[in-house]
């Protein structure tokens, strides 16, 4: 863009104008994060495109793409906005660490393609951090014009929740992409999801109208893709809105999402209060109404199964990051402690 984005452009609204103090209007400048490298965060405001300087802040480790915060002259870090949503997952490996990923998302597109790769599962999955997140899912199946069963996968996947949004298209189609203008409207922000090679970077081109992000061919022989967005960015869309493209995820773990996988899932935990016992294992008890909607075929085994991994999946993780994070208060405790002996030994006040 040649002229300077309004900060409603940005996507600016009443909640975090209600945040600020009359002092922080006058004294601080308001910025979107707009990119995140392994160096630091890059911000947008209506005075240009800064580089933050986080190394005396708090809230320095607690940025990421889309987040909104209070900078001075100097490009300093004063503080971070409170977020309308956040995108979040439990960090790849076995690293016990949450990763953000990226926050105060209206839309997610949650991009699969009519190709091998096309997943059911996957698809929950992804449901489940959109449902967590507060944000609203966008189906967007890709490659439609290579598939030759497309009325039976559309209709799988709109199954899953029939007052979801999915939309099969070809993403080099620009008549085709139209349908998800609606989407991009001035202000609205939208995030993208999606395991590489299903066409993420190929979709974002084509709603900016060019070559915005480089695309690379996937595997014939598996439909695997390769990396070709190494970065998190938000890029304004010249529909109005904002668009983050997320590096591909092959390894995305869940962390406390309960009420998103339970939202994803709800036939099954509105069944299961309808279980002659409470706590209903839905095995082999008599009474079950879960396993008599199985048997019956009212619930594929597949959705089940896939409900049981993701709930057992993320009860695992989120007590192992709730561990983690108890341990790492305490150890601050301590650490204020010693500190605050030793400034009273100083002192010869202890």
């Amino acid at each position: 863009m040649n002229t300077l984005p309004s900060l409603s452009q940005l996507g600016w609204r009443p909640f975090f104008q209600q945040q600020l103090t009359l002092d922080e209007l006058t004294d601080f400048n308001i910025g979107r994060v707009i990119e995140q490298h392994r160096s630091g965060v890059v911000v947008l405001s209506e005075h240009g495109q800064c580089s933050l300087n986080q190394s005396f802040s708090q809230d320095a480790e607690r940025l990421c793409v889309g987040n909104w915060v209070l900078f001075n002259t100097d490009n300093q870090l004063h503080r971070l906005l409170d977020r309308q949503s956040l995108f979040q997952r439990k960090a790849p490996g076995s690293k016990v660490e949450t990763q953000l990923i990226s926050a105060n998302v209206d839309s997610v597109f949650i991009v699969c393609s009519l190709n091998q790769d096309f997943n059911l599962s996957r698809i929950e999955r992804y449901l489940s951090l959109a449902k967590e997140a507060q944000v609203e899912p966008v189906i967007i199946l890709t490659k439609a014009d290579l598939c030759q069963d497309l009325d039976d996968k559309l209709a799988q996947v709109q199954k899953l929740d029939p007052f979801m949004m999915v939309h099969a298209i070809n993403t080099l189609d620009q008549q085709q992409l139209s349908v998800l203008e609606t989407y991009c409207k001035q202000g609205n922000t939208i995030a993208l999801l999606g395991s590489s090679g299903v066409g993420k970077s190929t979709l974002v081109n084509g709603l900016m109208g060019f070559e915005a992000q480089l695309t690379r061919d996937i595997r014939e022989d598996d439909s695997k893709g390769r990396h070709t967005t190494t970065s998190r960015a938000l890029k304004m869309l010249p529909q109005g809105g904002l668009i983050l493209d997320t590096p591909g995820m092959r390894e995305l773990q869940l962390g406390a999402c309960e009420q998103g996988v339970n939202e994803t899932f709800s036939e099954i935990t509105d069944l299961a209060q309808q279980c002659r016992f409470a706590d209903c294992s839905h095995d082999q008890e008599p009474g079950c109404a879960v396993r008599l909607a199985i048997e019956s075929g009212e619930i594929t085994a597949r959705r089940y199964a896939s409900y049981q991994k993701l709930m057992r999946e993320q009860a695992l993780n989120g007590a192992t990051l709730a561990e983690k994070r108890a341990k790492d208060k305490a150890f601050g405790k301590m650490i204020n402690s010693v500190q605050s002996e030793s400034r009273h030994l100083k002192k010869g006040t202890f």
